[in-house]
């Protein structure tokens, strides 16, 4: 069963040498050191902090910048698709019809996928129905919290791409759950219709909205994998030559996002600046951060964000 989870500029301005005259360039704030700014709320465990930093700074979520949730900064206008299709709040949810439609537009068999109310039910759903599981550290945390067991000589669970690395599966590579993340809508693809059947059965009626339900046809027909697909890949490498630009180092990605190691402090010196990116903690790796590829004028506004802090 595989978990499919909804989950794919400016020129950098050079850094200083660190060993520039401190009376040619006045030092930037380390990120250990920055004693009136305003304190920012601890990291979340799934990123996504970007309304609570707001909140601290007195500032509304739109005026953050919030590069800790990994999202499509190419896809539509969610909140204007939406906008047409209020009506749907006052009836029940079609979510066998939005099922139909959503496997018809990704090529898949109506009988093997299944709608969810977001990629943590269908983990959910087939982490119940599984029963154990292997989960190889780091990866996403919902794993082993929703297995009932785990247990090492039972079918790995992995999230392709990988989370945190971002690093797409080798060829070779095998589990028994796959988790796919970034389609435009939640869902599980079961191997057989039976499996498929059995989800259904365990989903909780009406568990996806009928606004999300009402959404499906809009979506279907605005998606556009092998545009996105490059347009993030452009997005990425300008965002990694941002980074460089600024001296840090991040690891190769298939992602929309790029691992950020030896950045202990960064999120909460770009936090204070109304810039989020996703502390990596729950991962087990506290010195690393992970950056969402940003839109281009998001990629400036980081540039700038980055531009006033130091190495470590």
């Amino acid at each position: 069963m595989s978990p499919e989870v909804d989950a794919a500029e400016p020129a950098s301005q050079p850094r200083p040498s660190r060993d520039a005259d401190p009376g040619a360039t006045p030092p930037r704030p380390s990120v250990s050191q920055a004693p009136d700014a305003p304190a920012v709320p601890p990291p979340g465990e799934h990123g996504g902090d970007g309304a609570r930093v707001a909140a601290a700074l007195g500032l509304a979520p739109d005026e953050v910048l919030d590069l800790s949730a990994s999202l499509n900064p190419f896809a539509p206008d969610v909140a204007r698709l939406a906008r047409r299709r209020l009506d749907a709040l006052g009836r029940y949810p079609e979510v066998e019809s939005a099922e139909a439609l959503l496997a018809d537009g990704l090529g898949l068999p109506r009988d093997r996928l299944v709608l969810t109310a977001g990629g943590s039910q269908a983990i959910a759903l087939v982490a119940a129905r599984e029963g154990a599981g292997r989960v190889d550290d780091p990866d996403f945390s919902l794993y082993a919290r929703h297995l009932p067991r785990l247990d090492p000589s039972a079918p790995r669970w992995r999230s392709d791409p990988h989370s945190p690395s971002g690093r797409l599966a080798a060829p070779g590579d095998r589990a028994g759950v796959w988790d796919e993340a970034f389609l435009p809508l939640a869902d599980a693809i079961a191997p057989t219709p039976d499996d498929a059947e059995a989800l259904r059965r365990a989903r909780p009626v009406w568990a996806v909205g009928g606004l999300a339900c009402a959404l499906v046809p809009d979506l279907v027909e605005a998606a556009d994998p092998a545009g996105w697909t490059a347009a993030i890949t452009r997005a990425r490498d300008e965002l990694a030559g941002v980074l460089r630009g600024r001296g840090w180092r991040p690891l190769p990605s298939d992602a929309p996002w790029l691992l950020v190691p030896g950045a202990g402090g960064l999120r909460e010196a770009l936090a204070r600046q109304a810039v989020v990116v996703r502390d990596c903690s729950s991962f087990g790796l506290a010195d690393h951060v992970r950056v969402a590829v940003p839109d281009a004028a998001g990629l400036e506004r980081l540039d700038r964000a980055l531009g006033t802090v130091a190495l470590p």
